[in-house]
């Protein structure tokens, strides 16, 4: 049996979700329904951060307790998850008990062998991104992802030695070029390396921030969120002796953002050589969204999608081919409205629909609506079989490395193809002719395989859709992956039609 664990980010509950989480969390998505689909034990963890400053400063302006404001928008995420089909198997909660234990422990371990020591210390703090920064870091005062500049701040702190572990992190590296993906990632991380990283803050006092998990030893500070939060990674796998953990962490492989890219480098591979957790297989690193207006998306700005009105105006199925296909991950690129619907108007609605409208038309009106056997093959259906064949193994071969846009553009050429097999054959003249009636059954069938196997390299990015897809074409609860050309659709099933994916505007009302 073969293993594989995908995570998101453990998302800050101080607002709803974004485009931003959106977009992370349905990759991952994808990627676990994929490697399930093959045959994989896919554990596929998600789950929300929920202590530190910017929390308890929201939950104050809110007029609730830490804990109540965390529950409600934890909550929040949880149910955009479910309209999204967004489905984990295991959310994690830093508030959560198992959690703060393994918290507890790492720390008195680390503290215990000498990695952490106390101190005070004077700099600039940045409450936007909760931790220390340098004057380099600082573009026009401030860090380029905050909104207010970083204040001064002198305190006693406990710190975990990051520095020795500079050496060791660089090598990494080295040793494996493509431990973070895409490689321009990893170049930024190694030019920070070339420099002092300097060792991490990992407490705050308790007379400042009360909002966290004690210091084990010393109950008058918590723990820094970052530090709390990448131990999330590994508390779902009841680390270090669940069984989970020895199953699944040797394939772990995180999805974030760029934004959080020294945290998920610097940070979290010196806390995890120093607690002896082997490092990461991979991190998978996105770009920014941007909006209509080609700066970052933003609320203050006010150019973002808000994901879950788009689902409700598109569908979520739209929306989750939308943001996989238009943006490659990896890079910085535009979701806007028009944006959604060019590729629900020119893929979903011109590509595969108008493929799955004619052929299953044709199939109601000159075969009384059931798929007809297949008689002698040409070499334009052993073609369509043979491109079939090959696509699983090659969609997989992208997936794996996290490239679904490309994945789908292979997807859909292959439907482009089957557009042409309808031109070039032309079943309306072959059913006019007595001579053509053998070549129409031959075609129809060819063209229901054909959609079938669309179909099921497709329903990890459209699971709703695609599930209705093969209902449509006779196979009732049939999820089955990379199916023998010839066995997909089963002659003499009866088939329905109907507009798969309807076009869209802005202007449209919530889709029914």
């Amino acid at each position: 049996m073969t293993f594989r664990y995908i995570t998101t980010p453990l998302y800050y509950v101080n607002d709803r979700p974004h485009m931003g989480h959106a977009y992370a969390s349905i990759h991952a998505d994808v990627v676990a329904r994929y490697l399930r689909a093959a045959g994989h034990q896919v554990m596929f963890v998600s789950g929300v951060d929920e202590h530190g400053e910017k929390i308890a400063r929201a939950a104050a302006a809110a007029g609730e307790t830490p804990q109540a404001f965390a529950d409600r928008y934890t909550g929040a995420f949880e149910q955009a998850w479910k309209q999204l089909g967004v489905h984990h198997d295991r959310f994690v909660r830093t508030s959560a008990q198992v959690h703060t234990e393994v918290v507890s422990r790492s720390l008195k371990r680390l503290y215990d062998a000498g990695e952490i020591y106390l101190a005070d210390y004077e700099g600039l703090y940045s409450v936007g991104q909760e931790r220390f920064v340098t004057e380099k870091e600082l573009v026009d005062g401030k860090l380029p992802e905050d909104r207010d500049p970083p204040v001064v701040r002198r305190e006693a702190n406990y710190f975990f030695r990051m520095e020795k572990h500079r050496d060791s992190i660089r090598q990494l590296l080295h040793d494996e070029p493509q431990l973070i993906e895409p490689p321009h990632y990893r170049n930024e991380v190694l030019r920070l390396l070339d420099d002092c990283i300097g060792d991490l803050s990992i407490s705050r006092p308790r007379g400042r921030l009360e909002w966290g998990i004690p210091i084990p030893w010393d109950p008058q500070h918590v723990t820094y969120v970052w530090f709390d939060a990448l131990l999330g990674y590994v508390s779902p796998l009841h680390y270090p002796d669940g069984r989970a953990y020895r199953d699944f962490w040797p394939t772990t492989r995180h999805v974030i953002g760029k934004d959080i890219l020294r945290p998920h480098t610097l940070f979290w591979l010196a806390i995890s050589r120093a607690l002896g957790i082997a490092p990461y297989q991979r991190l998978y690193v996105s770009g920014h969204l941007l909006g209509s207006d080609g700066r970052k998306m933003s609320k203050s700005l006010g150019n973002g999608v808000d994901p879950l009105e788009a689902a409700a105006r598109y569908g979520a199925d739209v929306l989750r081919y939308a943001l996989v296909r238009e943006v490659t991950f990896g890079v910085d690129g535009v979701i806007s409205h028009e944006a959604i619907e060019r590729r629900l108007h020119r893929d979903l609605a011109d590509g595969l629909g108008n493929l799955v409208s004619r052929t299953l038309a044709m199939i109601v009106r000159y075969r009384d609506g059931r798929i007809p056997s297949p008689g002698p093959y040409t070499t334009l259906e052993d073609e369509i079989a043979r491109r079939a064949a090959a696509l699983p193994i090659e969609v997989l071969g992208l997936v794996d490395d996290l490239k679904l846009a490309q994945a789908m553009e292979r997807i859909f050429e292959f439907i482009r193809h089957l557009n042409g097999y309808v031109a070039a054959t032309e079943p309306w003249a072959l059913a006019r002719s007595d001579a053509g009636l053998l070549r129409i059954n031959t075609v129809l069938h060819t063209l229901a395989e054909g959609i079938h196997t669309a179909a099921s390299l497709l329903a990890p990015v459209l699971p709703s859709s695609m599930s209705q897809l093969r209902n449509l074409l006779g196979c009732v609860n049939d999820e089955r992956w990379a199916v023998p050309w010839g066995q997909g659709v089963i002659a003499g099933s009866s088939v329905r039609e109907t507009i798969l994916f309807p076009k869209r505007s802005p202007i449209d009302g919530p889709s029914s």
